[in-house]
Parts: C-alpha cells; structure tokens; sequence
C-alpha cells in the first residue's frame, strides 16, 4: 500500500493547482466552499482508504479540478464526478475527455438519486470525494439514507465534523447516530490546512465509512426511529425523561416505563446512548 501512495505524492502538486486556475480562468468559489487539495500523500491516503479496484464503480461529489478523480480512475471501472460548478465541469470535460471511465454530471448532488446516474442495473458502488464542508452532513445523509446506499464512503470533511461522525457512546450527537446507523466509521488521517489552496481556516480529515451487512433498523421504519432520536438529542444536557417526553408529547410515566422496559437509565442523557441502545428502546416504542 505504501508504494501506492508515493505513486501519488506530488511535491509540486499546489504549483500546478495555481497554475491550472490561472490557466483556465478560474478561481475557488468561496459560496461552494471550494479548497482544491494540493497534498499527494493526503491524495494518495484517500485512494488507499478507499481500496480501489477495477470492478468500482465510485461517484465523486465536488471533484473541483479532477487531481483525486485522475487517479481513481487509473484503477476503477468508473468515475462519476457530479460537480455543482459550470466553470468547473466545462474545465474537467475537456482535460479529461480522453478517459472513457470517467462520466462528468454538472448538477447538485442533492438533487440527484444514486440510481439517475449509475449504469442501468448497479446498485453496488462508492463514494469517495472531498466534500465542501457546508454541505458535509446534507450529502453524507443523501447518499445512506437512499434507496441505493453505497457499500462504501471515504470522505475528507472538516476535522471536528469527523470527531462527531466518529464519536462513541458519551459524546454521541444527531450527526454521529445518523451516520453509524448504516455504517461502521473510522477517522483513516488528519490532514492540516494547509494542505489545500486556498487554505482554510480549520484541519480536515478522512473519513471512511462501511456499510452495515445488515440493516438495523427497516426503510420503512427510518422516521420513526429518527424522531424519538430527534426528540431525545431536543435538549441534549437533560435527562431522556424530560427530553424524550417534551420531545415526544408523551407523559413522563409512560417515557418511564418504555426507558425501564429498553433497559435504559431514565436519567442518561441522550450523548450517552449507543446505536444499540436507541434501536432497542425503538423496538420498545412500536411494541407499545
């Protein structure tokens, strides 16, 4: 793996990004929140993390000027880029026009269903991308909770937005229950600022997220697991009791003996909970 990335380390790397854009006539939109990676070994850590093979098909949200999307498609069957920008999709067809795996969508990923855009027939794909950070929760939330999830994401996000995704139970948040309910988390690196043009003002790091062999909770039954999840994050510092039976409308005696009966401490808070806990008191909910 190793030689791998140094295939891909490019210490001149932010010296051709610069000259790209000024080449192009194009420059970073600070409103899409755009910072074009200029680190190899991070590129080289993303394409590792996302064990790329020649039967992938991998959609690539926010490609920018294509640097990660050449090498995934050096390996993978094919590359999907769905890039909000005009100036930027113009840019990336023409540059990349001669490899026939790599299909360039000029649309708002969150518009778009998985299925509009994989080859007729696919259902099994990844994702892999280096998502603008104001759109990071929307896009990881679009794609698990679809019809057609991926079996893999390895995403770069903002550092502390990895730390939430990642957290274990005690420091658990909306964000991480959203994301760990479909797929195991892990942070694979932290990658410093300066590491893209131009430089943002906080660290990224690399998230790869794996699908759950099986589902925990049935598509058909995601809104009400996610409003008693959403009721018990309302006010995060309180006890479930209160959360829950605010949250909910219910009355405390009845959140009482639905907390007792899930096995759950009326009084933990709701950071505290695992996803096997908030599953469990779900199934409690919709037998009662």
């Amino acid at each position: 793996m190793e030689e791998a990335e140094n295939e891909i380390i490019k210490p001149s790397l932010g010296k051709e990004t610069r000259q790209l854009l000024k080449d192009e006539g194009l420059k970073a939109k600070k409103s899409l929140g755009q910072h074009f990676l200029v680190d190899g070994r991070a590129l080289g850590k993303i394409v590792t993390a996302g064990c790329v093979s020649g039967d992938d098909t991998i959609i690539e949200v926010g490609p920018g000027l294509g640097v990660l999307t050449k090498e995934l498609a050096r390996t993978a069957k094919q590359v999907i880029c769905i890039e909000i920008d005009a100036g930027l999709s113009n840019s990336l067809g023409s540059r990349l026009s001669e490899l026939a795996n790599v299909k360039i969508v000029n649309r708002d990923i969150l518009d778009i269903h998985p299925g509009e855009v994989l080859p007729p027939g696919e259902t099994r794909y990844k994702v892999i991308a280096n998502l603008p950070y104001y759109i990071t929760s929307a896009v990881l939330r679009h794609f698990l909770e679809s019809e057609i999830p991926p079996h893999l994401m390895v995403v770069m996000v903002q550092k502390e937005v990895a730390k939430q995704i990642a957290a274990r139970p005690g420091k658990m948040s909306l964000l991480s229950v959203g994301v760990q309910l479909y797929g195991r988390v892990e942070i694979v690196a932290a990658v410093p600022a300066r590491s893209f043009h131009p430089v943002p003002k906080v660290d990224s790091a690399i998230v790869r997220v794996t699908g759950h062999n099986q589902a925990f909770i049935p598509v058909k039954d995601r809104d009400s697991f996610f409003r008693i999840v959403r009721a018990g994050f309302g006010a995060p510092r309180k006890q479930l009791i209160n959360t829950l039976s605010h949250g909910l409308g219910e009355e405390k005696e009845i959140i009482l003996r639905t907390l007792l009966e899930a096995d759950i401490e009326p009084t933990r808070r709701a950071e505290s909970l695992s996803i096997e806990d908030w599953c469990r008191l779900w199934q409690v909910f919709q037998a009662g």
